[in-house]
């Protein structure tokens, strides 16, 4: 099992930043990809960005390219997202999810669908105020 803490989440307003973090504990894998999604009231959860552990290989939706930044430490099994130029739309839960079984290739392919990660954190609330 894997255990994912999510933090840094709060309240912000509109162009201000946040950097959230994600611990992760218990079982360690060889390869592994660490992705951050975020769901908003009445929607559904979506695909932020991920990083991939063996090559650093990182993934962005469209909405997010350009402002926030994925990264990871792997020696302390954290990974962060840096959010800058914050809107009232990023608004949402985030969460720090780990996929440890799909291949580097499919991860490339598939890395939006949530269904590819297994292990999930609680989430951590980021409120973006205009």
């Amino acid at each position: 099992q894997v255990q994912l803490v999510e933090s840094g989440g709060g309240l912000v307003q509109a162009g201000g930043s946040l950097r959230l973090s994600c611990a992760a504990s218990g079982r360690t894998f060889a390869d592994y990809a660490m992705g951050w999604f975020r769901q908003a009231p009445g929607k559904e959860r979506e695909f932020v960005a991920a990083i991939r552990s063996s090559s650093g290989g990182t993934y962005y939706a469209d909405s997010v390219k350009g402002r926030f930044t994925i990264s990871g430490d792997n020696a302390k099994n954290m990974v962060y997202l840096e959010m800058k130029g914050l809107k009232s739309e990023d608004t949402a839960v985030y969460y720090c999810a780990v996929d440890a079984r799909t291949s580097a290739y499919d991860f490339s392919r598939f890395y939006r669908a949530k269904g590819l990660y297994d292990y999930w954190g609680q989430g951590t609330q980021v409120t973006v105020s205009s």
